[in-house]
């Protein structure tokens, strides 16, 4: 059994916790060139969501990438966003609020979800994976596979590292801090490890993007 946290309570993660969210969009579209809705497009095509399907967004944000999906998943879906800021958090009610979507956003942390076993159909992370130390993941994944129904998806797009040794510099300067370095083979073996199958990865579009994807058993 899962014990949701008490309403209050604080929780914690050492992971990185982004705390400028009302900045955070215009800073995402400056670092994407202007390419960040396409990203988010992108990933919710990846991820095929599916009308009424049930939907996680770890690591929301500012709801972005969950309003996309809540959009996909239609009036009988069950879309959910939960990041481990608080300003994050209300910046994405808010643009719940303003245009009516139905999305529920809640502070939680991907080492402690706030969900019973087997919910949802499709778990979502984007940008969001690099923040986290590798150990950190693991848990991640562990808690990711506990919340999804069997069969249930996860798709994640994240940082990889380029070939280019110019290029990897460039990352390395662009998110600074010290778990920038992501590998979506990495995280295809991470997955495998905590029990996800038919676990795949690539190249998105997005030369800086690379995707994983896999499911519940």
């Amino acid at each position: 059994m899962h014990h949701r946290k008490q309403e209050g309570d604080a929780p914690q993660t050492r992971g990185s916790v982004i705390r400028w969210a009302r900045f955070y969009d215009a800073v995402t579209w400056i670092m994407s060139f202007g390419r960040a809705a396409a990203v988010r497009r992108e990933t919710v095509g990846l991820a095929g969501v599916q009308p009424g399907e049930r939907v996680l967004d770890v690591g929301c944000g500012t709801g972005t990438l969950t309003l996309l999906a809540a959009a996909k998943a239609g009036p009988d879906g069950e879309v959910c966003g939960v990041d481990p800021s608080p300003e994050m958090i209300e910046v994405a009610r808010g643009k719940a609020a303003r245009t009516g979507a139905p999305p529920r956003f809640e502070v939680g942390v991907i080492e402690d979800l706030p969900f019973a076993d087997g919910h949802f159909d499709l778990v979502l992370s984007s940008l969001m994976l690099h923040h986290l130390p590798d150990d950190l993941k693991r848990t991640g994944f562990g808690e990711i596979l506990r919340v999804l129904k069997p069969g249930g998806r996860l798709l994640a797009v994240d940082l990889r590292e380029p070939e280019n040794p110019v290029l990897r510099r460039l990352l390395m300067t662009l998110f600074l801090h010290s778990h920038a370095r992501s590998n979506p083979r990495d995280l295809a073996r991470m997955m495998e490890e905590a029990g996800f199958t038919g676990v795949e990865w690539g190249k998105t579009r997005f030369q800086l993007l690379g995707y994983v994807r896999g499911r519940a058993a």
